[in-house]
C-alpha cells in the first residue's frame, strides 16, 4: 500500500522544498500583489505615498548591493555603512562641517555653501544647488575609498578562495572601520542637511507630502532608467551580465574581468553616495542609521531576486509600501513594521524560491 503523507507532512516537505509548488502559484503571487498594491492605494493613500519614498531609498541601495553582489560575489554587508559615510562626506561638501577639538564644529574654509546661491532653495525644496553639488563632490571622495576598500581587502581574500562566509564576516569587519571612521570625524551627535520646517506639496490629486520627497521618488526612477539602459544598452552592461552570469566564459570570450569589476564598484558607489545622499535628506545623519537599514536594504534585494537590478527595484518599494501601509492600518506600532515586510519576503521565498526576478537562491 503507498504511503499517503499527511497534510501536515505535505506543509513541512513543501517548506524544506520536498514537492513543488502549483505552476500557476507565481502567477497568482503577482496577481495577488498587484491586487493589493492597488487596494493600499485606494484605502490608505498617503501611507502608500510615503511607502513609495522610503521603498525608493531601499531600492537605490538594494540596486546597488545586487550589482556588487552578482559581479563581485560579495556579501557587501558594509554596504549601509557605506552610504552613512558617503552622506557625511556630502555635508562635509557642503559645510565643511568636521569634528572640532573644542565644542561645536571645525569648518574647512573651502566648502561649497560659499557659493553664491547655493543654499537657496530650489522650488519648494529644502535644499539648493549646492546639496546637488555636493553629492558630486561625495561620490569623488567616496568611490575612491570603495575602490581601494575592494583592492586591499575583499580582492585578496577572493584571490585566495575564501568562502562567502569569510567575506561576509570581512565586509563587516569594513562596517566597523566605516562607522569609526564617522565618529572619529564627525562624532555621535544626528546632523540634518538643512533646518526649518520642509514645505508640503500636492500635486496631481496626490497626497500632500513633503517636497524633498517628491525628489527622492523622481529621481529614483530616472536613476533606476538610467542603469538600466547601462546594463542592456552598452557594452559594458553586456560584459557585467556575461560575468554575472558564468566568470570564467566571460574571461575566456575576452572580457577583462579586473576592469568590469572596477566599473562595477564605481557604478555602485555612485548608488551609495546618491542613496545615502536621500536617506540623510529623508531622515537625518546618524552613524548608527546604515546598519539599521541594512536588514531591509537585503531583504529588498532578495525579495526581487538576488543578480537582478530591476527586482532589487521592485523589492525595495515592496518593501517600503508594505511596511508604510501595514503601520497605517494600525495593527502593529511602527517600531514593527518591518516585521510584515519580512513575512512577506519569506511567503514569496517559498513559493518563488529566486526571487521575483532573480536566479534560483
Amino acid at each position: 500500500m503507498e504511503y499517503q503523507a499527511s497534510p501536515l507532512e505535505r506543509v513541512r516537505m513543501a517548506l524544506a522544498g520536498g514537492i513543488a509548488w502549483p505552476r500557476r502559484a507565481p502567477a497568482v503571487l503577482w496577481g495577488a500583489g498587484i491586487l493589493a498594491a492597488a487596494w493600499a492605494a485606494y484605502a490608505y493613500p498617503s501611507q502608500f505615498t510615503v511607502g513609495l519614498v522610503i521603498g525608493s531609498l531601499y531600492a537605490l541601495a538594494a540596486v546597488g548591493l545586487t550589482l556588487i553582489y552578482s559581479i563581485s560575489r560579495i556579501p557587501h554587508f558594509a554596504h549601509g555603512d557605506a552610504m552613512m559615510v558617503s552622506a557625511y562626506l556630502a555635508l562635509f561638501a557642503l559645510t565643511g562641517a568636521v569634528l572640532g577639538r573644542s565644542r561645536g564644529d571645525a569648518r574647512f574654509p573651502v566648502r561649497i555653501d560659499q557659493l553664491p546661491g547655493a543654499t537657496d532653495q530650489i522650488w519648494r525644496f529644502s535644499f539648493g544647488y549646492g546639496l546637488l553639488l555636493a553629492m558630486v563632490v561625495a561620490a569623488m571622495l567616496a568611490i575612491p575609498i570603495f575602490l581601494v576598500i575592494n583592492r586591499f581587502v575583499y580582492r585578496p581574500l577572493q584571490e585566495r578562495g575564501t568562502s562567502s562566509a569569510i567575506l561576509a564576516v570581512s565586509s563587516l569587519g569594513v562596517a566597523i572601520a566605516l562607522r569609526g571612521l564617522i565618529l572619529v570625524f564627525w562624532g555621535g551627535t544626528p546632523r540634518k542637511f538643512t533646518t526649518g520646517v520642509r514645505d508640503t506639496v500636492e500635486l496631481w490629486k496626490l497626497p500632500r507630502i513633503v517636497a524633498d520627497q517628491y525628489f527622492i521618488l523622481i529621481s529614483t526612477v530616472v536613476i533606476s532608467a538610467v542603469v538600466a539602459w547601462l546594463l542592456f544598452r552598452t557594452k559594458l552592461g553586456k560584459a557585467m551580465r556575461a560575468m554575472a552570469d558564468n566568470p570564467d566564459l566571460a574571461r575566456s570570450s575576452g572580457i577583462v574581468t579586473r576592469d568590469v569589476t572596477r566599473w562595477t564598484w564605481i557604478i555602485g558607489g555612485a548608488l551609495i553616495v546618491v542613496a545615502g545622499t536621500f536617506l540623510a535628506l529623508q531622515a537625518q545623519l546618524s552613524p548608527e542609521l546604515g546598519f539599521a537599514l541594512l536588514l531591509p536594504i537585503f531583504a529588498s534585494a532578495i525579495l526581487g531576486g538576488i543578480g537582478s537590478p530591476q527586482g532589487a527595484l521592485l523589492g525595495g518599494l515592496i518593501i517600503g509600501v508594505v511596511s508604510e501601509v501595514t503601520e497605517g492600518m494600525g495593527f502593529i506600532s511602527s517600531g514593527y513594521k518591518i516585521a510584515v515586510a519580512f513575512l512577506v519576503l519569506i511567503l514569496v521565498i517559498l513559493i518563488r524560491p529566486r526571487g521575483l526576478f532573480g536566479l534560483r537562491i
